[in-house]
């Protein structure tokens, strides 16, 4: 489970701050597929690097699968973030110069696994994500569907009990986009919980939950599909 309470996150530049985000409360169960929708600027991405532990936040409180993060040093939340979190980034993020085994393995080294076990688990997320097949090729040698899939695996091979996706299909087309949702479905229907930031309302219509952030604030939980339609039906009645 993610538990935020009132968590507030400004950033400084000489004398103008900007709140990136308000008193922002959330909870995440375990298992859920949450999509976070809002305008661009509206404090998506600051929430998902506060929830990934790659930000830290100025006030409130933030409890990961139990734990309160809000004082943690930097090598616990490193440690607790290569543990529990997998991340999925818009542009792959996948090392150029190395193939697809290895740039899966990357993550699992700094858990100072056995060489075993990495085999193991790097294995099977690839044949999860379908490139049993493409382990020694390099990034460039893939499509784009096939980079986004090679980075899901990098993340499932850490066996995480959170996925953070930002906007993971943003650079794919649509097959391709709808191919990695449907991953995506499947990953959480094994258990794991996937919180996807992003501005498809296709995409958003398939997750369990929506949550809309407008200026660093919740502003409603009605689903995308839901304020979409309710939208559309205002504009025609004009």
């Amino acid at each position: 489970m993610l538990e935020m309470h009132n968590i507030s996150k400004i950033f400084r530049a000489d004398l103008i701050e900007t709140h990136a985000l308000r008193d922002f409360s959330l909870t995440v169960n375990a298992g859920e597929f949450v999509a976070v929708t809002g305008p661009s600027g509206s404090g998506k991405t600051t929430f998902l690097n506060v929830a990934g532990l790659l930000e830290s936040f100025d006030t409130g409180k933030y409890l990961l699968d139990g734990a309160d993060v809000s004082d943690l040093s930097d090598d616990e939340r490193s440690r607790l973030r290569n543990e529990k979190i997998g991340f999925i980034f818009q542009g792959f993020n996948l090392i150029p110069d190395l193939n697809i085994y290895d740039n899966v393995d990357v993550p699992l080294r700094y858990r100072r696994m056995s060489a075993k076990e990495r085999n193991e688990r790097i294995t099977s997320a690839l044949d999860l994500v379908g490139l049993s097949s493409r382990t020694k090729h390099m990034p460039s040698q893939l499509s784009g569907g096939q980079q986004q899939r090679a980075a899901i695996a990098r993340a499932l091979a850490g066996d995480p009990k959170f996925l953070l996706a930002d906007e993971p299909t943003g650079n794919l087309d649509s097959l391709m986009a709808r191919q990695v949702l449907d991953l995506l479905e499947q990953i959480n229907e094994m258990g794991t919980t996937i919180i996807m930031v992003t501005h498809d309302i296709e995409l958003a219509r398939r997750a369990q939950r929506n949550v809309h952030v407008v200026d660093g604030q919740i502003s409603d939980f009605k689903s995308y599909e839901t304020r979409a339609t309710e939208s559309f039906a205002a504009a025609s009645a004009r």
